[in-house]
């Protein structure tokens, strides 16, 4: 299989790579960086589980090839919190409205309400609703979910979140 070296930067860290041309950027984020908390579900860019940002914009991480990432900026699931260890806003607004349900999706979740929230800190719910509809969520509704990017919404406008 054809190979080449990339260079991204993932998390705020530069990395360079040799990896196969065909691989995805899920994988090489998983397999090629150990960076585990990027998941892959369906695998077919269906189910949002492989969510990651790149350049600021959520991507399917299993529908990108890892080549096409090369000179990009990828956060990841892992790349959320704060350098201190702190929960971003949404991140501990999931934890307290128990928004994370097995935790499965919850990183293609958490990257794709953390762009979208940056794009649109207005949101209201059918919004959000509506900007989680690519995201599969097996375990139940998204009630808890949307309540959590609601609070974590109001929260990053600099309200209080109830």
């Amino acid at each position: 299989m054809p190979k080449r070296r990339i260079t991204l930067t993932v998390n705020g860290k530069e990395h360079s790579a040799v990896t196969e041309d065909r691989y995805s950027l899920a994988d090489f984020l998983r397999h090629g960086l150990g960076l585990t908390g990027t998941h892959l579900g369906c695998e077919h860019g269906v189910c949002g589980a492989c969510t990651v940002l790149v350049d600021g914009q959520a991507v399917r991480g299993c529908l990108m090839l890892a080549v096409q990432a090369e000179g990009c900026q990828v956060t990841t699931i892992e790349g959320l919190v704060g350098e201190d260890g702190t929960l971003s806003p949404l991140q501990g607004a999931f934890m307290e409205h128990h928004g994370l349900q097995c935790g499965f999706c919850t990183p293609g979740i958490l990257t794709t309400l953390t762009a979208y929230l940056r794009d649109h800190p207005n949101a209201d719910e059918p919004e959000l609703r509506e900007a989680l509809s690519g995201n599969i969520c097996r375990c139940t509704g998204y009630d808890t979910i949307v309540r959590a990017a609601l609070a974590a919404a109001e929260t990053m406008r600099g309200g209080t979140a109830s």
